[in-house]
């Protein structure tokens, strides 16, 4: 199957064309089109990772239904053939990638849970021994499991700049307190709830960034869930505190780009054909592991 960049369907508004997602305006509800395209620090890559948005759609509707006793979430359907009239002639274009979703407002914060000291998180307590405002222990090292996981909020940045860590008082600034200690203990409870079946099978889930929105007053979980895009996953087997880890998500990416020349800013490289092939099978392999099926 072809990898697909970009997406246009004649008579759909778009309503947003994110860093990996196009997004379709039906009203009261969005269309949500996830692409094969892959973004590394903040920039979208020009080279497309094939199978990427069918694995990110199919893994996050996989996961919402997992966590829909602990949060209501915006997904309505992942079948084209309830979607509105207009999408109808497109639905091969848009089988198993795309969900039809409530649309939220969503909340100008990320809900980052680490259940282990890796990436910004690892940086932050090399300089602060701390995380989000968070003190932690002395003398961990970079994989280390922390004893409890963490929520480690972040501002959600404009496109072009990085997300920053805040502290749950900025979060309560931000959001009000209610709703702040509201989407700190979920997030909490679904990671840990994510954590436990990806560790029946194997897996471990280092950190993970969650949205939610609302919808007339009612928090919905939103966007993506659990993903090799929003996620760090780690093989059990491999698993080594200490030093970086062999990861089944995007960080396989990010490790290659790191040995280029390359300044993090647009245009972004393109990834040779052995990167975007390994990567490709890094997606199809946490999907098929985690949910026991074959890629739709």
């Amino acid at each position: 199957m072809e990898p697909i960049f970009t997406t246009e369907f004649e008579g759909i508004p778009l309503a947003d064309r994110g860093k990996v997602r196009d997004i379709y305006d039906f009203g009261d509800q969005l269309l949500i089109v996830a692409t094969d395209r892959l973004s590394a620090f903040d920039v979208v890559l020009p080279t497309p990772i094939p199978d990427k948005g069918r694995v990110l759609t199919q893994i996050s509707a996989y996961w919402f239904s997992q966590t829909s006793s602990i949060v209501a979430n915006h997904l309505v359907s992942v079948s084209p053939g309830e979607y509105p009239d207009q999408a109808r002639p497109y639905a091969g274009q848009l089988a198993g990638r795309s969900m039809l979703v409530r649309r939220a407002e969503p909340l100008p914060v990320e809900c980052v849970v680490r259940g282990y000291l890796v990436g910004s998180g690892w940086k932050e307590y090399q300089q602060e021994s701390s995380i989000s405002g968070i003190q932690l222990p002395p003398g961990l090292r970079l994989s280390d499991k922390l004893s409890e996981p963490v929520f480690t909020p972040a501002t959600k940045a404009e496109r072009g700049t990085h997300d920053e860590n805040i502290s749950f008082e900025t979060t309560k600034s931000i959001i009000g307190s209610e709703l702040a200690h509201k989407v700190r203990d979920i997030s909490l409870e679904v990671y840990l709830k994510g954590s436990e079946e990806a560790a029946r099978k194997g897996i471990i889930i280092a950190d993970t960034k969650f949205e939610f929105g609302l919808v007339d007053g009612e928090l919905l979980l939103i966007d993506e869930l659990l993903t090799p895009d929003s996620s760090r996953f780690w093989p059990e087997e491999s698993y080594t505190p200490g030093i970086s880890q062999e990861s089944l998500d995007k960080q396989y990416v990010r490790n290659y780009l790191e040995t280029l020349d390359w300044d993090k800013t647009d245009p972004g490289p393109e990834l040779p054909d052995e990167v975007v092939e390994e990567t490709s099978r890094r997606y199809r392999k946490i999907f098929e592991w985690l949910t026991g099926n074959t890629l739709d």
